[in-house]
């Protein structure tokens, strides 16, 4: 089974081809009908996100090889794999739902592989934040689909629905926090550092690049962005920003090259949150189709670099070029450098931050990007090595395609997705837009060479880490009340509390 891991996702990939706009497919009848079909978000976020699995489970093959429990990783896999490809189509608030479980349960897997105290630490938080997560937004989800005439529950009727719901602000709400976790917002992202950590190198992959974009399909599918909600809007795009800085700041105190990797993914789903908290609160329709092609370039670059990881890992230090160079034109792409993948994903999101402070809060986020890559390079270059003359091709492969991708795809979409012409984003003043925070963040990043290891070691799942004293206190208080739960059910201490009961029954009732 490892090795057909591959050709899990190709229908999948297929249809992100072939079915957009395509008439929903119906499964099930009367009462509970599942709904599935493919919009223009969906479809492009289907289609990277599946080239994604496709290239990781290949690199999975080689890097299971002659492992321990390779079976029950590839169970886990196509479990995951099954729900995370499935969020990207369901079209109705059941089958949503449904493929969300099941992407958590598949993922939990992947991240517990290893069976070390870290992973099995990682894996704890991820199902327990997926778990709330998913509570409130099932609450949420109940509350609307109360509200929905007839008993259909399509995703379509339930925003239409949601506009014009007393309770709106309340389930909008629900559901913002819901998908928010899954997307990693600040301070409920510690998940994202841990898990991506400690999940073997294609897991982490997979989850940086397409796990975490359920919660970026699910605000785009529920938030009414072409109703302009100037409150709720610049709420969400402060949530947004603040998770965006605050990925870089606490990634440049990180060592391990994947633990930086899983900060810059919490930033840069930061800025696509901002990206539609801005596009909500100026009711621009059209927030959703950028949102999806920014968060689309992101699958591609980061699930290349994680894979990079893996590959540098394997290979002989001196034999390194090979994966530093492309490495680094992804890492400075993902800042926005001028006619790589990242310029064109950045230019799609230039009209939702337009100008004055957003726009300048847009440019800083992209220079603080470049530092935070540029930091994670150097720990890529500096990071411990097999014994190996150079990494298996099975392992090179997969990453040399996704490299590819991530440089060049974006600028094959960018036209068929809607969103204007590839000469507006190669423009002299797009590309002096584009260069210029990358510059000023490379400065930033020469400046703090040789200081990054004086700065404060900030633990991975930083918040977690700080909570996990009162987490321990919490664990020893709830034994403590077992205990005194079992001893006030022994038959003599219970007898002696009924006859006790009784006797200030029987007072009350005669003092009254």
């Amino acid at each position: 089974m490892p090795r057909l891991l591959a050709l899990a996702p190709l229908p999948a990939l297929a249809a992100s081809l072939i079915a957009a706009g395509a008439p929903r497919l119906s499964i099930g009848g009367t009462p509970l009908v599942l709904l599935f079909g493919l919009d223009a978000p969906g479809a492009l976020l289907l289609g990277v996100a599946a080239l994604l699995w496709v290239a990781a489970g290949a690199y999975a093959a080689e890097y299971l090889r002659d492992g321990a429990h390779a079976g029950r990783f590839a169970a886990c896999w196509l479990l995951a794999a099954a729900g995370c490809l499935g969020l990207f189509v369901a079209a109705d608030l059941v089958s949503l739902y449904a493929m969300l479980a099941m992407m958590t349960i598949g993922a939990g897997g992947l991240v517990i592989h290893d069976g070390t105290p870290r992973a099995w630490r990682a894996a704890a938080t991820y199902v327990g934040l997926a778990l709330l997560a998913e509570s409130v937004l099932l609450v949420g989800l109940v509350m609307l689909a109360a509200e929905m005439p007839g008993p259909g529950l399509a995703i379509d009727d339930a925003v239409a629905t949601l506009a014009a719901s007393p309770h709106r602000d309340t389930i909008l709400a629900l559901l913002v926090a819901g998908f928010g976790v899954k997307a990693g917002l600040v301070p409920l992202h510690v998940w994202m550092p841990l898990a991506h950590s400690a999940a073997p190198v294609p897991a982490s992959s997979v989850l940086s690049g397409a796990v975490v974009k359920a919660g970026i399909i699910g605000l785009i599918r529920f938030l009414p962005t072409g109703e302009a909600m100037p409150a709720a809007g610049h709420l969400l795009a402060v949530a947004g920003f603040v998770t965006a800085f605050y990925g870089v700041a606490v990634g440049l105190t990180q060592r391990h090259p994947k633990a930086v990797l899983a900060y810059s993914s919490v930033s840069q789903m930061g800025v696509v949150v901002a990206v539609l908290g801005l596009g909500l609160a100026a009711g621009d329709g059209g927030a959703g189709i950028a949102a999806a092609f920014y968060a689309a370039h992101h699958v591609l670059v980061k699930g290349a670099l994680f894979l990079a990881v893996g590959v540098a890992a394997a290979g002989a230090q001196g034999r390194r070029g090979w994966v530093l160079a492309p490495a680094l034109l992804l890492c400075l792409g993902l800042g926005g450098l001028p006619f790589t993948g990242g310029a064109v994903a950045k230019f799609a999101v230039k009209d939702a931050f337009g100008t004055g402070v957003t726009a300048a809060l847009s440019a800083a986020s992209a220079a603080g990007t470049t530092m935070l890559m540029l930091h994670f390079l150097r720990r890529l270059a500096g990071a411990e090595v097999k014994d190996a003359a150079r990494a298996p091709t099975g392992l090179l492969l997969p990453w040399l395609a996704m490299a590819a991708a991530a440089l060049l795809l974006p600028w094959f979409l960018y036209v068929p997705a809607g969103l204007g012409t590839v000469g507006g984003a190669t423009g002299l003043e797009a590309t002096w837009n584009a260069f210029w925070p990358v510059a000023l963040g490379a400065a930033f990043a020469f400046a703090l060479r040789g200081r990054a290891d004086h700065l404060p070691k900030v633990p991975e799942g930083d918040i977690a880490a700080a909570l996990e004293p009162a987490a321990g206190l919490t664990l020893r208080l709830g034994a403590a009340l077992e205990g005194l739960d079992a001893d006030l059910r022994r038959w003599t201490v219970a007898s002696v509390g009924l006859v006790l009961v009784a006797v200030a029954i029987g007072w009350t009732l005669w003092r009254g």
